[in-house]
């Protein structure tokens, strides 16, 4: 037993002891191992700082060595951008000392024509003065030849150029007026005479005076009233004057004033067929009359628009239109008349190209004025302008109202259409009529104004004025200021006097030579 208990002890320590040498033999490879491990890490590591410097001192040698480069170039640079400069500094300085040459040059030039020209001011001077005594002595000379003074010459010059202007003048309006119609006449004569041709106008005119038929002549009594109250009443309530005399069942009623007359003729018609004649009625019909009339005038402007195809007329307007049925010149009805100047006007603006709806309107409303001129102050044409302006019509329209008797010089196509439309309308047979005393007067008037002239012996209106004939003094006036006499005396004419139309002016030289044979 104690043996194997030995043995058995024997091998514990055994393996003990071969267990604590394997446990430091172990310990100690591992330590060698690692020891190893690490010189041979820090081996690598002075390796990797080496290479790692090595780079580095390449990086650095090869940015130093690129930086030189670079600052070499700009250098280069510079230093051919500094040599560009000089060298452009050089040539401007060389461009200025040559301009500064060149100036100084023109100086000198320029001082020497200074002195040169100097020169030649005293010498034409001199020559000046000569020149100047020689034309005196030459003018003395000539006075003691001629035994004429210098104002007489002067005049005789003056005289002989007059001449030759005048005699120049002539022929140069004689030609252009003779182009002038060559070119217009025609054209205007076949405008004109396809307007009058389509436009159908009656050839009634209208006077002063209305007359009203009676059923007998009882009722002429009646009418007067007792004392005459009723024909007082009766032409105080109208404004018109009513005449009673011995024409045969008939009255008649005068004014100016066709509205008047008009509400007048109205008033004694119902009166007469009413029977009831008295001052309170005289009144009350009156009054009933007037506003059945203004509902007339409204009607009559309404169908005058109709007619025409004109609209947007303002009411007023329309009503003023219907008020110039009642309202005539010349003895021609101012509304037939703006009729007949609107569809003229329309017709020659469709020839023309112009717009013909505002040629129409322009034509109806061209004597809108005289609706009002028995009640405002001023010329018909001031007061329709000042109508349509204030019922804002449209420009072109209200300047062609302004100079449809020139009153201002026009300045559109309209205007013109406008003042001929008037004149063929106010000229063309039967339109017009006036009394023989104002006839006359007229008449007188042109002739009168033709004598004014210098050199004109007698002149003589024909064709009911339309036409004036002058005699001159042979003596007095060329054949070559007849011309111009012709034109100085239709434009004082134009200037001077108001006339329906045109007047032709006559010009006549007449020189005769008369012998007689024994």
């Amino acid at each position: 037993m104690v043996p194997i208990i030995v043995m058995v002890v024997v091998v514990i320590v055994a393996a003990a002891i071969s267990g604590a040498a394997c446990f430091v033999g172990g310990s100690l490879y591992r330590k060698k191992t690692a020891e190893a491990k690490l010189g041979s890490a820090e081996e690598e590591a002075k390796r990797l700082v080496n290479e790692a410097i090595k780079t580095a001192d390449q990086k650095r040698k090869e940015t130093i060595i690129e930086a030189k480069d670079e600052a070499f170039k700009l250098k280069a640079e510079a230093d051919r951008e500094i040599k560009d400069r000089r060298a452009e500094v050089t040539r401007q300085e060389r461009r200025i000392d040559q301009k500064e040459e060149s100036l100084d040059k023109r100086n000198t030039t320029m001082e020497r024509k200074e002195e040169d020209l100097k020169k030649r001011a005293e010498l034409v001077e001199a020559r000046l003065d000569e020149l100047e005594q020689l034309k005196l002595r030459q003018t003395d000379k000539l006075e003691t030849i001629a035994a004429m003074t210098r104002e007489d010459a002067r005049a005789v010059l003056l005289k002989q150029l007059d001449d030759e202007l005048t005699h120049e003048k002539a022929m140069r309006i004689s030609a252009y007026e003779t182009n002038l119609k060559d070119q217009c006449d025609t054209m205007a004569r076949e405008l004109v005479g396809q307007a009058i041709a389509r436009c159908a106008a009656d050839s009634t005119s209208e006077a002063t005076v209305s007359v009203v038929p009676l059923p007998s002549d009882e009722m002429k009594g009646r009418i007067i009233g007792r004392e005459g109250r009723n024909i007082r009443a009766l032409e105080t309530a109208t404004g018109c004057d009513l005449i009673i005399d011995d024409t045969p069942e008939a009255i008649t009623l005068s004014s100016f004033d066709q509205t008047r007359r008009e509400v007048a003729r109205m008033a004694l018609e119902r009166l007469i067929a009413d029977g009831r004649i008295h001052p309170a009625r005289i009144e009350e019909t009156v009054e009933k009359c007037r506003r059945e009339l203004e509902i007339t005038m409204k009607r009559e402007g309404d169908h005058a628009a109709m007619d025409l195809g004109i609209h947007g007329l303002h009411p007023d307007l329309v009503k003023l239109v219907g008020r110039l049925r009642f309202r005539t010149s010349y003895g021609q009805n101012v509304l037939n008349h703006s009729l007949e100047v609107a569809w003229l006007a329309g017709l020659m603006a469709g020839e023309l190209g112009i717009n013909v709806a505002m040629a129409r309107r322009a034509g109806l409303l061209h004597d809108i004025g005289k609706a009002l001129d028995h009640e405002i102050e001023g010329s018909h044409v001031q007061i329709g302008v000042d109508i349509c302006k204030k019922y804002k019509e449209n420009p072109a329209i209200i300047h062609a109202i302004e100079a449809h008797h020139a009153d201002v010089e026009p300045k559109t196509p309209l205007a013109f259409i406008i003042m001929a439309a008037d004149a063929i309308s106010a000229a063309r047979p039967g339109a017009r009529r006036e009394n023989m005393e104002s006839y006359i007067k007229r008449l007188e008037t042109l002739e009168a104004l033709c004598n004014g002239f210098e050199g004109v012996e007698s002149s003589f209106a024909v064709q009911a004025g339309r036409e004036v004939r002058i005699l001159v003094q042979p003596d007095k006036i060329g054949d070559d200021q007849v011309i111009l006499l012709a034109r100085s005396i239709a434009k004082k004419i134009e200037d001077e006097l108001d006339y329906p139309g045109q007047i032709k002016v006559n010009v006549i030289r007449e020189s005769r030579a008369t012998e007689y044979a024994k």
